[in-house]
């Protein structure tokens, strides 16, 4: 969907819940009710301020690990963190 910033638009994000076998009808409702629209803001500003300019982006105790990462790279970050807490 990133790929094409189009997919990212409405009527293509509904046609992508329809292709990924999500009940169209409820999808439809809780995307144009804009329930979360709040709390998507506001999750996108936080990111903005800490720094994150891509997805995805995981922290890890403070850390962060940009973009898809193999399972290796997860588990040598949690190593360390764990290995500074003993």
């Amino acid at each position: 969907m990133f790929v094409d910033i189009r997919k990212l638009q409405v009527p293509a994000l509904k046609q992508t819940a329809r292709t990924l076998g999500i009940d169209g009808a409820a999808f439809d409702q809780c995307l144009d009710s804009g329930k979360h629209a709040a709390d998507v803001r506001q999750d996108a500003e936080e990111g903005e301020r800490i720094g994150v300019n891509s997805t995805p982006t995981f922290y890890i105790n403070g850390r962060p690990l940009v973009g898809a990462q193999p399972f290796e790279a997860f588990k040598q970050v949690i190593d360390e963190e764990l290995a500074r807490i003993k």
